[in-house]
This record gives C-alpha cells, sequence and structure tokens, in this order.
C-alpha cells in the first residue's frame, strides 16, 4: 500500500467516526474537497462541513471502499455511500426532511496528493440514484423543504 492510500484510507476513516478535524487535517492548507454532484466546493475548515452534512442526515452512514486505484499523486476510489435517511439532508437547492429510507449510492472519489496531503478531493456520488433511494425523485421540487 502506498503513502498516498494510507492518507485516503485515513481520509475514509475519519469521515465513518465523524473525526471532523481529523478529516480537515489530511487536507493542504490550499486543499478544497468538491461535492460535483451538489455542485459545491469546500475549503478550509469548510471542508469538515461535508462529513457533518452527511452525519446529520445519515447517522449509520458507512463508505464501503470497492477499489483503490493508485498513480503517482492521484487516488481514484470507487466507492458506496449506505445508510439510513434518519436526518435532514442539507444541499444546496434545500433541506430534504428524513425519509427514513436506506441508501446505497454509488461513488466516485478523485484525490491529487502532495507531500502526503489532499490537494483537491472531487467527489462523484450519483445523485440520481441517492435521490431515487430516498424517493424524492419523481418529486423533486417537493421534496425541498425551502428555509
Amino acid at each position: 500500500m502506498t503513502t498516498n492510500e494510507q492518507v485516503i484510507r485515513a481520509l475514509y476513516e475519519a469521515a465513518e467516526v465523524q473525526d471532523v478535524k481529523k478529516f480537515v487535517s489530511l487536507f493542504a492548507d490550499d486543499g478544497y474537497f468538491y461535492d460535483v454532484s451538489a455542485g459545491q466546493k469546500y475549503r478550509g475548515d469548510e471542508i469538515g462541513v461535508t462529513v457533518e452534512i452527511y452525519a446529520t442526515a445519515f447517522p449509520d452512514m458507512h463508505r464501503e471502499l470497492d477499489q483503490f486505484y493508485v498513480r503517482g499523486d492521484v487516488v481514484v476510489v470507487e466507492l458506496s455511500l449506505n445508510g439510513t435517511h434518519r436526518g435532514p439532508l442539507k444541499l444546496p437547492a434545500g433541506t430534504i426532511p428524513a425519509t427514513g429510507k436506506e441508501i446505497h449510492a454509488p461513488c466516485c472519489d478523485v484525490f491529487h496528493l502532495k507531500d502526503g496531503k489532499v490537494q483537491s478531493f472531487h467527489c462523484y456520488t450519483a445523485a440520481t440514484i441517492l435521490l431515487g433511494q430516498l424517493g424524492v425523485l419523481p418529486n423533486l421540487e417537493a421534496a425541498f423543504k425551502r428555509s
């Protein structure tokens, strides 16, 4: 296992146990997290918000890591996001109240590292599958509770 793979595995472990401080510490000072399906980019301490959003919506969230592909400072991970929707899911378009439904959403994460720190993390969650599993896809506009 390469050092870069170890860093990424530590990142996932921090997310699993909801250790926001550790999660953020694995990023370079100028690093960022890009939630592609939500169209949202996070920098600095805001990077930890992503862990909090999913921990609130899916308190039992588990990331099933299927495949790692490592080439130098690039790590690509195929995984699935699994959990039960028991809390509000905050998205840029609004908030989806808890549905009580389970998700098993495919995801692909692409990391660029430099000197053992994450420079960029692009998360490609299959949002349509996730929203379909929550039962909100047929009436997406009605699913969002406006703040």
